[in-house]
């Protein structure tokens, strides 16, 4: 499987959860946090400056889950993409 035109496929790196006033927060409730972090799996030929294998912090709020082989991955476009990490 692979990505075409402005669209990434990307695979979630799952977000510790964290306590706030005694409450356990998920990466789900957690209203603070607008972003997530993934990594990419294929982009689009359309696509620069990422590229396979990076991570990339994207809105969370972005795409849309497909599963692939009993496994979950997420397509995004290019524009939702924030920042690619350095090593």
């Amino acid at each position: 499987m692979r990505a075409v035109n402005d669209y990434i496929l990307i695979e979630k790196i799952k977000q510790a959860e964290r306590k706030v006033n005694g409450l356990l927060l998920t990466e789900d409730l957690d209203k603070e946090v607008r972003y997530a972090r993934a990594k990419v799996i294929s982009i689009g030929s359309l696509v620069q400056g990422i590229k396979e294998e990076e991570v990339v912090c994207y809105d969370k709020h972005a795409g849309a889950g497909i599963e692939w082989n009993d496994k979950l991955y997420h397509v995004i476009r290019m524009r939702d993409v924030v920042f690619v990490e350095w090593n």
